[in-house]
């Protein structure tokens, strides 16, 4: 049997498994505000089945029809109603991938003309937090120790072992920043982490 193996040579690597995740795209929005640089936040709506309440920035499931820039671009045009030429990406993040089947790709804007606008249907509302303060500010860190569970019908008789085999144990990172009284935690504010790290590397 011949086999090319010439094919591999100049692929761009991807996801293993990909096809087992959801994807999400989010924008970290910069807007100015007098002569510094702050972070635009939003308040998701309490009309929302996920995360009524809970603080995040604009974003969204990247759909078939694009990729993850375009998603992050038209989701932060639905949900702050501002028109796309008012944003200016300068940067992709780092990819996040969870343990619960998440992958997020994560990019940063500046946002030109912001005058506070939302849609309510999906926004509670908005507020900013200067940059200087993630900059000056660590999070507080904590861990969640992850465990395999292996699902029904799971064929143990084909593992060393069986039902005694010792899985392997993770822990995931949570953070948490706390200005005034907001609390930014969770993958919001892990992006954020990163975006940190990221200007001070």
């Amino acid at each position: 049997m011949e086999i090319d193996f010439t094919k591999l040579a100049n692929r761009k690597t991807a996801i293993c498994d990909k096809e087992v995740y959801l994807e999400f795209s989010v924008l970290v929005p910069i807007i100015k505000t007098g002569s510094e640089f702050s972070l635009l936040f939003e308040v998701r709506s309490e009309k929302l089945a996920k995360q009524p309440n809970e603080i995040c920035f604009p974003g969204g499931k990247i759909e078939s029809f694009e990729n993850a820039r375009q998603a992050a671009l038209r989701e932060t045009t639905e949900e702050l109603l501002i028109p796309e030429a008012n944003i200016d990406v300068i940067a992709e993040l780092d990819t996040i991938v969870t343990p619960f089947n998440r992958i997020l790709y994560p990019f940063a804007g500046k946002i030109h003309e912001y005058k506070g606008t939302f849609n309510s249907e999906e926004v509670k509302e908005t507020f900013i937090v200067p940059l200087s303060f993630f900059l000056e500010n660590a999070p507080l860190h904590h861990d969640i120790n992850i465990s395999m569970k292996p699902v029904e019908g799971f064929p143990y008789h084909m593992v060393r072992d069986g039902r005694d085999y010792p899985w392997g144990k993770g822990k995931y990172p949570v953070y948490f920043y706390t200005y005034e009284n907001k609390i930014i935690w969770g993958l919001t504010a892990r992006i954020i982490k990163n975006f940190v790290n990221l200007l001070g590397s």
